[in-house]
């Protein structure tokens, strides 16, 4: 449905962006958002005013006043800098891609990442989504959410990204209560074909999950179960220094 306020309609052209689709032309934007080509051209006209757009060779990109405006979310950029030693120290560990992940409705949302120059083909993207139940990630995330999450999930019919994305909901139902118990999840092909996985929660007192993180490399060479204690300990490092920074 087409937004009826001009705050509407320009999230809606925000939103048309995605982090493979940094780069948008008028035509493509208007497929993208259904707005018609007056209310478009208008919309579009206001966001180069205000800075939130930049068009510098007739396509249309974010600015970089948004990254600015993410960047001041206290919660995240606090998340961002306890997180930071530990995201370093697990790659120097490990030599293969680091995650930190947040939750936002059922996907997971990658709000860092670092693999170095052998980075392991994977779909995750700095900024980028990936449902929940398909990534170890996103596991550990749905397994420390409400249960009204949880359930939403489980109702949804997990889509099957590859022949062994766990899909059947008794099957992820039982998973998810290990995980909760554990504290830790692994992922083998799930996300991808090649690609496996291991991540650990990043609890708050609640017992629910600020953030999650994740160590993840190829099946030819990375073992995820060599490496549970670290990515379990890394969680629980970041959690730690989450809780004292709030607490003094």
């Amino acid at each position: 449905m087409v937004p009826a306020t001009v705050l509407g309609k320009a999230l809606t052209v925000l939103q048309a962006f995605t982090v493979e689709d940094t780069e948008l032309g008028f035509a493509e934007l208007g497929r993208r958002t259904g707005l018609a080509k007056a209310t478009l051209h208008r919309t579009l006209a206001e966001l180069l005013e205000h800075r939130l757009l930049e068009r510098p060779d007739g396509r249309y990109r974010l600015s970089g006043l948004v990254f600015e405006l993410g960047m001041r979310a206290a919660v995240g950029r606090s998340l961002l800098e306890v997180a930071a030693p530990y995201l370093e120290d697990l790659f120097v560990r490990t030599r293969e891609t680091v995650h930190l992940g947040v939750r936002e409705g059922t996907e997971v949302v990658y709000v860092a990442k670092s693999g170095g120059h052998r980075q392991v083909d994977a779909p995750s993207r700095l900024g980028g989504r990936m449902p929940l139940h398909a990534t170890a990630i996103g596991k550990v995330l749905l397994a420390h959410a409400p249960p009204d999450v949880r359930e939403t999930v489980l109702r949804g019919r997990p889509a099957r990204l590859t022949p062994r994305t766990v899909v059947n909901v008794e099957v992820l139902r039982r998973q998810l209560d290990r995980v909760h118990e554990r504290g830790v999840a692994l992922e083998h092909e799930e996300s991808a074909v090649g690609v496996t996985c291991v991540a650990a929660v990043v609890a708050d007192r609640e017992g629910g999950a600020h953030a999650a993180v994740s160590v993840t490399g190829p099946v030819h060479r990375f073992d995820p179960e060599r490496h549970l204690d670290a990515v379990r300990a890394a969680g629980a490092g970041i959690a730690s220094m989450l809780a004292r920074g709030r607490s003094g």
